[in-house]
C-alpha cells in the first residue's frame, strides 16, 4: 500500500471505529483475514487509516445492516459498493423521508438540540411509549444512521441522536411504577458491542407489559452476565448485537453462555444480528425486530411460560 498523502484526511483506529460503527476487533480481524483495510503505522505505531478506507468502511457497513456478509464485498472498490447499497437499502435520496425524519435531520444538522428534545418529547406524549419506540424510534434509527454512513452527519450530530434518544426514553421510564413483575429481565450486550440504544428501546417495550428489567448497559463478560442472572433471579437473559458483530464470535459467546445459564433461564438475542443466528445458536431465541420481541414479551403475558427456541 503506498504511504497516504500529507494532505490526506486520516483517522486513527479509535477514530475509525466512531466513523464507520465498526469494532477495532473488527477493523483488526478484517486486516488479517481480507487485507482490508490497509492501515500505515504511525509515529507511535498505532494503525492511522486513509480517508478512502473510512469511506468504503462505511459502504461495507451499511451493506452489512441490511444482512450482506462482509467476506462477499470486501474486495469491491468503493465505486461498486455505493451501488450495491443505493440498489439494496433504502435510501432518502430515493425514498421521500417523513416529516419527522426530516425535521431531526434538519435540527441535527443545526445543532438545535434543545428543539429536538422537544420534538421527541411531544412525539413521546402523542404516541405512548411503545409506539413512539416502533414508529418513530426505530425508523429514525435507520434515517440517522443512514445519513451518517453517506457522510451527510458528522460523528457528534448522530452521537447527540443517540443522547437525546436515551435521554427521553429514560425520562417515560421513569413514570411507570417500578414493580416486580413477570417476567424477569436482564438486559445487556456482550464485550465488543458498545450500543446500548437498543437495550433501552426492549426496556420501554418491556415495561408496559409488566415486565421487571434489570438493565447492566453494555459489554458486559459473560461470566458476569451469568452472576448476574443468577443474582437476580431472572426469567429471560436478552442481550443486543449490531449487524457487524461478528457471527463466529457471538455464536461462541451464545453458546457458552446457554451452557453456563440455569435451564430455567431463557436466552433471547435480538439486534440485526439475530437474522442470521438461528442456525448457529442452538437453544437461543433470536428476536429479529420489535414485533418478535414484544410478541415474545406478550406470549409471556397471555400463556405464562417464557418463550425459547
Amino acid at each position: 500500500m503506498p504511504p497516504t498523502r500529507p494532505e490526506d484526511p486520516t483517522f486513527t483506529i479509535g477514530a475509525t471505529e466512531r466513523e464507520t460503527g465498526l469494532s477495532k476487533d473488527v477493523l483488526r480481524m478484517w486486516e488479517r483475514r481480507y487485507g482490508f483495510p490497509r492501515p500505515v503505522r504511525g509515529g507511535n505505531g498505532e494503525r492511522v487509516y486513509a480517508s478512502s478506507d473510512v469511506a468504503k468502511l462505511r459502504a461495507i457497513k451499511r451493506l452489512m445492516d441490511a444482512g450482506v456478509r462482509p467476506g462477499k464485498i470486501i474486495a469491491l472498490d468503493a465505486r461498486a459498493l455505493d451501488a450495491m447499497a443505493d440498489a439494496r437499502v433504502p435510501t432518502h435520496h430515493a425514498v421521500a423521508a417523513s416529516a419527522v425524519e426530516r425535521d431531526v435531520l434538519g435540527l441535527l444538522r443545526r445543532h438545535d438540540a434543545a428543539a429536538l428534545a422537544a420534538l421527541l418529547a411531544t412525539l413521546l406524549l402523542r404516541q405512548g411509549v411503545q409506539q413512539f419506540v416502533q414508529a418513530t424510534v426505530a425508523p429514525l434509527n435507520r434515517a440517522v444512521g443512514d445519513a451518517w454512513m453517506r457522510g451527510e452527519l458528522a460523528v457528534f450530530e448522530e452521537h447527540l441522536y443517540t443522547e437525546q434518544v436515551q435521554a427521553t426514553l429514560r425520562g417515560a421510564l421513569h413514570a411507570f411504577a417500578r414493580h416486580v413483575g413477570t417476567p424477569r429481565v436482564l438486559l445487556t450486550t456482550l464485550p465488543g458491542e458498545p450500543h446500548a440504544l437498543g437495550l433501552l428501546m426492549v426496556e420501554a417495550l418491556a415495561v408496559p407489559e409488566g415486565a421487571h428489567c434489570i438493565s447492566l448497559g453494555p459489554q458486559t463478560p459473560v461470566e458476569d452476565v451469568r452472576a448476574a442472572a443468577v443474582a437476580h433471579r431472572v426469567d429471560v437473559v436478552a442481550l443486543s448485537f449490531a449487524a457487524c458483530f461478528p457471527l463466529r464470535q457471538a455464536s461462541e459467546a451464545l453458546a457458552s453462555l446457554r451452557a453456563q445459564l440455569p435451564a430455567n433461564i431463557a436466552l433471547w438475542a435480538g439486534g440485526e444480528l439475530a437474522r442470521r443466528l438461528r442456525r448457529t445458536a442452538p437453544g437461543v431465541l433470536p428476536l429479529a425486530d420489535l414485533d418478535a420481541t414484544l410478541d415474545a414479551l406478550r406470549s409471556v403475558r397471555v400463556r405464562g411460560a417464557v418463550p425459547v427456541a
